[in-house]
């Protein structure tokens, strides 16, 4: 299922609250640990740290 997007804003620490509702639709808790990279089209990927550090090894690429 895809939710409706969510906008959130950016505090001026540069931080960013993202809702549970989200978090748990791709898979992620409070303690999960992500890795996040810019794609420098003004997209920001936050992906699962072992499935990104897994397509690192395998692929050579974090997506």
């Amino acid at each position: 299922m895809i939710r409706e997007p969510a906008e959130i804003k950016i505090d001026e620490n540069g931080r960013v609250e993202l809702p549970l509702g989200l978090l748990a639709e791709a898979g992620l808790s409070p303690e999960s640990s992500i890795v996040a990279f810019s794609r420098g089209d003004g997209r920001i990927v936050l992906r699962r740290a072992e499935d990104a550090m897994r397509d690192l090894v395998e692929n050579g690429t974090l997506d």
